[in-house]
This record gives structure tokens, sequence and C-alpha cells, in this order.
């Protein structure tokens, strides 16, 4: 058993600017490149608790998403300065990260979403059903 930490302790966030490489013949943000975002979040968020992917690899896990949910509330657009929050909301079983992304001047939500990943062993493929000791290590949730 894992004594708990309030969730909201480990988040990122980070700024970026929309570019004409993202846009699609209606001149918005495609909604294929919002997974790109979330990528760009969640690197951010484990780059802040060092269990980054070569980190994952080295402590012998892969972390393969089995879900990812999203939701579009409005259109981004060339240029635009979007803020990028990821957070990790679940850590005992999976890897649960929230998402928010929103005008970094106005605050006004384009997109929220959400990932889900599970821990597999690398040398014998399996999935573990709980989140190996190396992720909880690097969230500070201690091993009862």
């Amino acid at each position: 058993m894992h004594k708990k930490k309030e969730p909201g302790n480990w988040w990122a966030e980070i700024d970026i600017q929309v570019q004409f490489f993202d846009l699609d013949p209606m001149e918005i943000v495609w909604h294929g490149n919002y997974v790109k975002y979330l990528e760009v979040a969640r690197c951010a968020l484990l780059d802040k608790i060092s269990y980054n992917y070569i980190e994952m690899k080295n402590s012998g896990y892969a972390w393969p998403i089995i879900d990812m949910q999203l939701r579009y509330v409005g259109p981004a657009i060339f240029g635009q300065s979007l803020r990028l929050r990821a957070e990790i909301v679940e850590w005992e079983n999976r890897l649960k990260i929230n998402y928010l992304i929103s005008d970094a001047l106005t605050g006004k939500r384009i997109n929220r979403a959400s990932t889900t990943q599970v821990a597999v062993d690398i040398a014998t493929g399996e999935m573990c059903f709980v989140s190996p000791p190396a992720l909880l290590q690097k969230l500070g949730v201690e091993l009862e």
C-alpha cells in the first residue's frame, strides 16, 4: 500500500506558439496536432519529476498510452500563444494525466484532454497492475 499525496502536486505548464505547419486548410490547428501538444506538455511534466522516457526505459519500464480523450472547445490559430498544462491525477495503478490547453494571453480554454498510461516490464513484456517503485519514488510517494 502507498501513502497518498494530494492530487495537484505534480503539474507543469509550458507556452508554445502555433506554427504555420500545424494548420489545416481552414487555417486553424488541425485536430490531430493537439496530440503533439499533449506530448509537449507531458514531456515538460515528466522532466519536472525526472522520469521522462529515457529514465523510464532505464528503470526497466515502457509506459504506452492505452487511452486518450480530447474535447475541443475552440480553435487555435496561426501565431497564437498557447499555454499547455499537464497534471498527474492518478499514479497508483496507472499514470493518468489531465491536460488543459488555453490561450496564453486571455486564459480562454481551447482543449481539455487526458491520457492514461500503464507500466510494461520491458524484459518480460508483461503489463504491471500497480505502478512500479521507480515512478513512486520520483513522485515522492512513500511505500508502506
